[in-house]
């Protein structure tokens, strides 16, 4: 079953499906909601169990639509489904934009610390490195409090950059903090939480109707413990808890929004500068990376066409391997899989990652260029006392760098944009800007405008400065 982008369902158009959808991302992993390790194909959390526990109540089936998390929002405005329901925390921000239930779980904001760190309080983080997710109230309590914030995509791996000292420490919702952090030997987890805050379903504001509907199935679960049963079984109702009827209270004397749709916010200066500041740091990656992938490339090349058979083998392999996997696994393997023997920063890692993949290919760009010159200038250079180095050299690497060069060109320009995997391994290149940019500004339509400006003024002047050197060594 699917909705048009511009649907807003409703109660009724819910009720004449006979499915509650429901939006979460399984990225998030255990105990909100994943695959189950028994049953591949189903999901299984405690989100799952609220999700169909409401349906139920409600007289429909439950539906779940994968969806990025920080993506949530956006996907819900355009109708990709009916609910939120995956670690949504109520703030100011949302509550003006969406429809609130009531909360479902209260949640402490926990601070993990490598041992022997000093750092216990949210005043203690200021200029400090410091992980968390996006778009969480975790991160706008550092922003708060002026820390160095390093963004992830998912839980588990700032608790591994913690354990080896890339970062200083990781706020998070204490949820992901017990099941990630606190059992690994390396950390700790002060015990107190640095704030409390509640989860809680999201709708759209012009779903009156439903979001009653949904409130009134949430209040009958608390009020009849089902929802307290849920908790338990997953091993989450502690003393927070206690706090539900509280804060469900304080919620229902809050206005809903509008109905009238989402308003935009215009774009700050501060903002755009931080575009270009992205734009820099992807130029930068590129190059850097490029320059790595062009000489190492011409040594792949020049090994497969000159060296032993042990060697070229090598050289093959290297190449298949680097050519037949995808970029983003090679990044995640460089970054977080090797971080107990190379502790690379995420820099380094993002140039040696795409340096290394685009490596491969310019590697046979550049041996279909040397096999495309005439093998009487190679016997001809040799005849006249040059080295296989020498000849290598002065004769066939400028003449099969003429032949290479369209070739090149496109290739830097496709890892310019293929520089935008590296946001995984948390660098905040342009694409990722635009994206943390376009969620707080509401609007996806102008950052993103931006961001393809940037694109192409970093892009069009190469094909440019291509065609002028080629048009140049033709005349030569």
């Amino acid at each position: 079953m699917s909705w048009p982008s511009t649907a807003r369902a409703g109660w009724a158009e819910v009720h004449a499906r006979g499915e509650l959808g429901w939006g979460g991302d399984l990225q998030g992993g255990e105990p909100y909601v994943y695959e189950s390790p028994t049953e591949p194909g189903s999901i299984i959390g405690f989100e799952v169990d609220i999700a169909e526990a409401l349906a139920r109540e409600l007289g429909v089936r439950a539906k779940f639509h994968q969806n990025d998390w920080s993506n949530l929002i956006p996907s819900l405005e355009r109708g990709d489904f009916d609910v939120i329901l995956n670690g949504l925390e109520d703030t100011p921000a949302r509550r003006s934009r969406l429809r609130l239930s009531p909360p479902y779980f209260v949640y402490g904001e926990t601070l993990a610390v490598r041992k022997g760190s000093t750092l216990r309080t949210l005043g203690d983080l200021s200029g400090r490195r410091i992980g968390t997710l996006n778009q969480t109230v975790a991160q706008e309590l550092l922003l708060a409090h002026h820390a160095d914030v390093a963004l992830y995509e998912g839980q588990q791996e700032p608790y591994m950059d913690l354990a080896h000292g890339r970062v200083e420490g990781v706020l998070l919702d204490h949820v992901i903090a017990d099941r990630y952090g606190c059992s690994l030997p390396e950390l700790y987890c002060v015990p107190q939480d640095l704030a409390r805050g509640s989860y809680v379903i999201g709708l759209r504001p012009s779903d009156a109707d439903l979001a009653e509907r949904v409130d009134g199935a949430l209040s009958a679960l608390i009020a009849r413990g089902e929802l307290r049963r849920i908790l338990e079984h997953w091993k989450l109702w502690d003393a927070r808890q206690d706090e539900l009827a509280a804060r469900a209270a304080a919620n229902a004397v809050t206005a809903p929004p509008l109905a009238s749709g989402v308003a935009k916010r215009p774009l700050s200066g501060a903002q755009i500068g931080l575009f270009f500041q992205g734009a820099l740091l992807t130029v930068l990656i590129s190059v850097c990376a490029f320059a790595l992938a062009l000489s190492f490339g011409v040594v792949l090349a020049v090994v497969r066409s000159h060296a032993g058979p042990v060697a070229r083998f090598v050289a093959t392999a290297y190449v298949e391997v680097f050519r037949g996997t995808p970029v983003l696994l090679q990044l995640y393997v460089l970054y977080y899989g090797l971080s107990s023997y190379v502790r690379l920063g995420p820099i380094v890692a993002a140039i040696l990652g795409l340096g290394l993949n685009y490596a491969a290919y310019e590697a046979e760009v550049h041996r279909g260029a040397l096999a495309a010159l005439p093998r009487g200038q190679a016997e001809a250079a040799s005849a006249l006392g040059l080295s296989r180095l020498q000849v290598l050299r002065h004769v066939l690497l400028p003449q099969s760098l003429r032949i290479a060069l369209p070739a090149l060109t496109n290739d830097f320009v496709a890892l310019l944009k293929d520089s935008s995997l590296v946001s995984v391994i948390t660098v905040v290149e342009l694409t990722k800007r635009m994206t943390i940019v376009a969620v707080e500004a509401r609007d996806w339509v102008l950052p993103g405008l931006l961001c393809a400006g940037l694109y192409f003024a970093m892009s069009f002047p190469l094909s440019r400065l291509s065609l002028w050197l080629e048009r140049r060594y033709q005349s030569s």
